[in-house]
């Protein structure tokens, strides 16, 4: 796997509100890898939120984008401070533009071990369906 790969992704902007942490990494923000899979009535969307936690996400739908925001608290010991990081540490936002096939009101989220599961159910009429075909006879 190329360094490239492993690298996290940083957003351009950071355009939620205002941010009222002192440390550098303030104005940072990732933008979380998501997977997006697509089944007969519904999107999941599997996003990587690690150090997040459930009081520290928050998830909006403003007319048709869903905002995703994830606030991470670095752990640092008592009387310590770092000498050396590897790790950079930063929040989570990700935004997704949402067409009319999506029910809005039967969305669902659950976050796991780090992994936020979107269930985007399809609307009525975006979903497949078998058409009958009848005969001429």
């Amino acid at each position: 796997m190329s360094e490239q790969a492993m690298t996290k992704r940083e957003a351009e902007t950071v355009s939620q509100g205002e941010v009222t942490r002192s440390d550098r990494a303030a104005n940072r923000a990732f933008l979380p890898d998501v997977d997006i899979i697509e089944k007969e009535k519904e999107f999941h969307l599997y996003v990587d939120l690690p150090g997040v936690a459930e009081s520290d996400l928050d998830i909006t739908l403003d007319r048709n984008v869903l905002n995703l925001s994830g606030k991470v608290t670095p752990v640092i010991p008592e009387n310590a401070r770092p000498l050396w990081t590897e790790y950079r540490v930063a929040d989570f936002r990700r935004s997704f533009n949402l067409s009319d096939e999506i029910d809005r009101d039967r969305i669902q989220a659950k976050l796991v071990n780090g992994v936020l599961h979107l269930i985007l159910p399809k609307a009525a009429a975006a979903q497949i369906r078998k058409i009958a075909v009848e005969s001429a006879d």
